[in-house]
């Protein structure tokens, strides 16, 4: 088929957008976790039959964009085109042998055909709040493995021809804290997925097939030629630059993560060598979460309206040894990969900050500051688990304050609402504030940090959190000061605080004891 012209692509293309954005809302608006529901912890995505991300939602977040495309490929690794029939949902989270990022992520898709013919899958990505594991949340600092952090499913289909596999369904909700919670999720998915079906099934009809697969085609080329063109605008030379991650919540600390990047008219290369192997704790990245962080940071600089598909992921090309903290490999422990994407997209605008001086933020609150909450619920004698990321300063930008509180970087979830902590669990939300002189200052300031302070009402609980930003201040650009620090306290008998660990393994809390949580600001820009 002859190429579309633009007005027919730009319909068709929104025709695709559309589904991604509905079966979005659709899956929010049916599970049954705070972490999907209301801090809106997902995404979705349409790929063709090879496995090529096409289109993703609106809202979804940018982590999740490779993860779609590394889901794909596993499944088309294990299963031929044969395999694939009417009504199949297969489900995977597994980062080592199933292309996901951490193993609360669940991803699903479920293939599409036009007249028996595969012609595409239709995904979603959402965080459960807990996988199982070591500790409740299945994100707690100590863990040092792949195997302590929760049930790894590889490839599975758990849907055949329309029919549920129950045993499959079983096996996941055996091994997690509050199934009746994961089941209302997982349906949420799989609802999102049987709609996007029905949607592509009626846009084709409405287009028809040769039309869908050419906009496949020519939203790669299109998106893959328009990334190229905004990399010309980079002048041609090497950008580098390093920062450090706290620790690893086990052993290490002050770990190095280096970038150089080359650019020489449309190519630009990534090379992370310098970078430290991986470590024992759970902060390694593996490749495809590290391709995402990448991506980010060029969508960010250069065009922040591209479209987020398979044309973006292929203009950019990385190098990282494998086994290294953002080339993990078994059976590295990734549990908060988030915190190591953010400091690696701060150190890819990092490395542009004198290429792009008017462009280039200050480094945001850099984290995906973690807090957990999990216990019996006095009011009905079941087991709760309120697991949250807060946001934090967003950097300083070369004509505008940075924002105070919110997601940045890879994330782009919201903070829950106090109304809903206390409403949907057996806690207290003594104190929501910003945190007093947490950006730093300059022409323009940074944003300030969250502070939350959270207790168990009438009944003892177990707390963990991980945090990043902790020891390392997220740095000011152009004489900007530096942003805040973040901590976790412990409320204490006599009225004190006592400063936990900055990723602490599952702790006690007693009746009514709270526990502080402050997360970091961000740096500020020019000279005040």
């Amino acid at each position: 088929m002859k190429p579309l012209d633009p007005i027919t692509l730009e319909l068709v293309y929104n025709s695709l957008k559309s589904i991604t954005d509905e079966t979005y809302v659709a899956l929010m608006k049916s599970a049954y976790s705070t972490n999907i529901k209301e801090r809106h912890d997902h995404s979705t995505a349409i790929t063709d039959a090879q496995g090529r991300l096409i289109v993703q939602a609106s809202d979804s977040l940018p982590i999740h964009v490779a993860s779609m495309a590394g889901l794909m490929k596993s499944v088309l690794e294990k299963y031929t085109t044969e395999d694939f029939r009417p009504g199949d949902i297969f489900v995977a989270n597994d980062p080592h042998v199933a292309g996901g990022t951490h193993l609360p992520d669940v991803n699903l898709a479920m293939p599409v055909f036009s007249e028996g013919r595969l012609v595409a899958f239709v995904c979603n990505i959402a965080h459960h709040a807990d996988i199982g594991g070591m500790a409740a949340g299945s994100m707690a600092g100590g863990m040092s493995e792949i195997y302590q952090e929760g049930l790894r499913i590889p490839v599975v289909r758990l849907f055949s021809e329309g029919e549920l596999q129950n045993d499959i369904l079983d096996l996941l909700l055996l091994n997690v804290r509050v199934p009746e919670e994961r089941r209302g999720d997982y349906y949420a998915q799989i609802a999102a997925c049987r709609l996007g079906e029905r949607r592509l099934q009626e846009v084709m009809r409405e287009h028809g097939e040769d039309r869908i697969l050419t906009t496949f085609d020519e939203l790669i080329v299109r998106t893959r030629s328009r990334v190229q063109d905004s990399i010309r605008e980079i002048p041609d030379g090497v950008y580098e630059f390093e920062d450090m991650m706290d620790s690893d919540g086990v052993d290490a600390f002050d770990i190095p993560i280096k970038v150089k990047v080359t650019v020489a008219d449309t190519d630009i290369l990534f090379d992370f060598d310098g970078t430290s192997p991986q470590v024992r704790g759970n902060i390694n990245v593996t490749m495809n979460a590290t391709q995402a962080s990448v991506c980010y940071s060029i969508k960010a600089l250069l065009d922040p309206e591209v479209p987020s598909n398979q044309g973006l992921l292929d203009a950019i090309d990385i190098k990282s040894d494998p086994g290294t903290l953002v080339n993990a490999i078994f059976p590295a422990s990734v549990a908060s990969r988030a915190h190591t994407c953010q400091r690696i997209i701060d150190v890819c605008l990092g490395a542009f900050a004198k290429a792009f001086p008017d462009r280039v933020p200050a480094a945001g609150n850099g984290a995906n500051t973690t807090a957990v909450f999990s216990g019996v619920d006095p009011r009905t004698d079941r087991p709760y688990l309120y697991l949250e990321t807060l946001g934090g300063g967003m950097g300083a930008r070369p004509t505008a304050h940075g924002k105070d509180g919110v997601q940045v970087g890879i994330t782009n979830t919201s903070n829950l609402p106090v109304e809903a902590i206390e409403l949907e669990y057996p806690l207290i939300v003594d104190e929501y504030s910003l945190v007093k002189d947490s950006g730093g200052v300059g022409k323009f300031n940074g944003g300030r940090g969250i502070r939350r302070v959270v207790y168990p009402r009438d009944h003892a609980c177990v707390f963990s959190g991980v945090g990043e930003r902790f020891r390392h201040a997220p740095w000011g650009l152009g004489g900007g000061g530096d942003g805040g620090r973040g901590r976790f306290l412990l409320r204490t008998d006599d009225g004190g605080t006592e400063r936990l660990a900055d990723k602490t393994e599952p702790i006690e809390l007693k009746a009514d004891q709270a526990v502080e949580v402050e997360t970091p600001g961000a740096g500020g820009h020019g000279v005040a």
